[in-house]
């Protein structure tokens, strides 16, 4: 009884939150408490609604109500922790929901350590032991526990199925040949096993040599790749080379051209100089006979007027101005329009041809890129078979159905330390990587769940942005839940349309760079699409950080 009270006074004091023990408690308006942290970080993620709620009894409030420390709750709980309040210890011997039960146990069960397929019963280490003992069940096959033992059971005969009907590729009871497989082709089970054995074998060789088809494939891209830069640096210090020799060229015929304009101008100034100074002479050669005649003119003696005008009459011959013409002149104006011909001609060449090299630079495509799938049944030839990783769950998920489906629990699970792990948010990644086209869907229940991809370098420890799906450059997340919906990377947060169904769908094509993510109902609706560059290979990811018994499972669509 003590040790119940014990334990009701933690659940008492405890965040609903973060499941610990209140740390800066703060009491809401509605009477619960919560970790100051915890309810900040709950009211963020609401912050696009501006509509914020208590996460036990839902109460809202239309703004954001202001923190205070609850002193007095925050006492209590120190004074509770000096005096040796601690969690009860979990009993890991105990079969859980997720555990396959013993069947001989009454009362509380323990968990079953082998299940037998003769007997059709699992058995915990104690029950177990006369399997070890008595010779009687020396033939008996023991496995791994399994909750699936009476599908070994007919259900026409009640019988164990021991036999398999190659007609109809049916496990069958020994009673089976006798009516409902009378005359078919029928073997023991152990010699189809032995059969189907063989075939798998070849399996796994075709899949060994596939993949060492596909490793030829990946060294020969690896190839590829290295030959594709190659060529484009080569490309482009030969195109800048190239380019610079005809501005050279350019700019050599333009010095030629402004050097033989200033050559013609200063030939042409050198000859108009020099008729201009032959006539300037001549004027003032002229003026200065004129003024001479007017003199003479005045000569009052008839007889040596007469006797000198034969000689003062005399004028020099005058300077040939027949090349001066008083038409309008063109000068060099058809150089420039030569030149601007030139220039014209120039930019259609540039034009024609330009069109042929940005074409010739697109056509370079060593996989041609495929087109997003239009229909459910075009995504599904994508599908991928992910897993979680355990390495990587914060100690409050439970993972099952083979590490495809996670459970946000009460208490911690008892996973190792592992450096991979997320130790601050409720968070898990898958085990595998997504690297080409892949599509995937997951089924989520309760007050929400976050959907993601990250790259394997995000940060696993704390509580800090630079861990949360969405709030770094390292992880794109779509947030769920029953009210709203948003898409989020590097902290910016995107409204997107109601989901209308519990299930996502999520398409990757990592080389062209474009991450989609659908509701799945009977049709595939569009929430978001991003297009943008992964520089690494990306990881599938889970947050539950709503509420206790959230699940997200990755369906199997095989």
């Amino acid at each position: 009884m003590e040790q119940k009270g014990d334990q009701l006074d933690r659940e008492t004091f405890s965040c609903s939150i973060c499941l610990d023990l209140l740390k800066d408690p703060v009491t809401i308006s509605c009477g619960h408490s919560y970790c100051m942290r915890c309810i900040k970080g709950f009211w963020d993620e609401e912050d696009q609604r501006k509509i914020y709620s208590c996460p036990q009894c839902r109460q809202t409030f239309t703004s954001r109500p202001v923190l205070g420390k609850n002193t007095m709750l925050a006492a209590l709980v120190e004074q509770l922790k000096k005096t040796g309040l601690q969690a009860a210890p979990a009993d890991h011997c105990y079969a859980g929901p997720e555990d396959v039960a013993c069947d001989f146990c009454t009362g509380r069960k323990l968990k079953a350590l082998k299940s037998c397929l003769v007997c059709l019963v699992s058995y915990c280490e104690k029950h177990l032991q006369p399997h070890f003992e008595s010779t009687k069940f020396k033939k008996h096959k023991l496995v791994d526990p399994s909750e699936k033992l009476q599908e070994n059971i007919c259900s026409l005969h009640d019988e164990v199925m021991k036999m398999f009907c190659r007609t109809d590729q049916q496990i069958i009871c020994y009673l089976c040949p006798v009516e409902e497989h009378k005359g078919h082709d029928t073997v023991s089970a152990a010699a189809e096993r032995t059969e189907r054995q063989k075939e798998l074998e070849v399996s796994r060789q075709n899949i060994q040599q596939r993949i060492q088809d596909r490793e030829k494939d990946v060294k020969l891209l690896q190839r590829e790749v290295e030959a594709v830069s190659r060529s484009a640096d080569k490309a482009v210090e030969d195109s800048e080379k190239i380019f610079t020799e005809l501005i050279h060229l350019l700019q050599k015929r333009s010095s030629d051209v402004k050097q033989q304009i200033r050559s013609q101008q200063e030939t042409e100034v050198s000859r108009v100089k020099e008729l201009q100074e032959k006539l300037e002479q001549e004027i003032t050669e002229l003026k200065r006979k004129d003024a001479e005649l007017k003199q003479f003119s005045h000569t009052e003696d008839h007889i040596q007027f007469l006797h000198n005008y034969p000689s003062l009459s005399q004028l020099s011959a005058p300077t040939d101005s027949s090349s001066i013409n008083i038409r309008p002149l063109r000068y060099f104006e058809d150089v420039t329009a030569a030149v601007s011909e030139l220039r014209d001609q120039l930019q259609d060449v540039l034009r024609e041809k330009w069109t042929n090299i940005s074409l010739t630079v697109t056509e370079v495509d060593v996989l041609l890129p495929q087109p997003e799938p239009k229909t459910r049944a075009g995504f599904l030839k994508y599908s991928r078979e992910i897993t979680l990783d355990p390495n990587t769950a914060y100690p409050l998920l439970l993972l099952s159905e083979g590490n495809r489906k996670a459970k946000r629990m009460s208490q911690q699970q008892s996973y190792s330390s592992h450096p991979d792990r997320f130790t601050g948010e409720v968070q898990v990644l898958s085990r595998e990587s997504l690297t080409g086209r892949c599509y995937w869907e997951v089924e989520w229940r309760g007050g929400g769940v976050c959907v993601a991809v990250a790259y394997k370098n995000i940060s696993r420890a704390g509580g800090s942005d630079e861990c949360g799906f969405g709030r770094n450059d390292k992880s794109w997340a779509l947030y769920c839940n029953t009210n709203s919906s948003s898409f989020r990377f590097n902290n910016i947060s995107t409204r997107v349309s109601s989901l209308g169904s519990s299930r996502v769908g999520v398409y990757l094509d990592h080389s062209a760079g474009i991450l989609s993510f659908y509701s799945i109902s009977e049709t595939m609706t569009l929430l978001h699409r991003v297009q943008t560059t992964f520089t690494q290979p990306l990881y599938a990811g889970h947050r539950l950080n709503y509420s206790i018994g959230d699940t997200a499972e990755l369906c199997k669509l095989k």
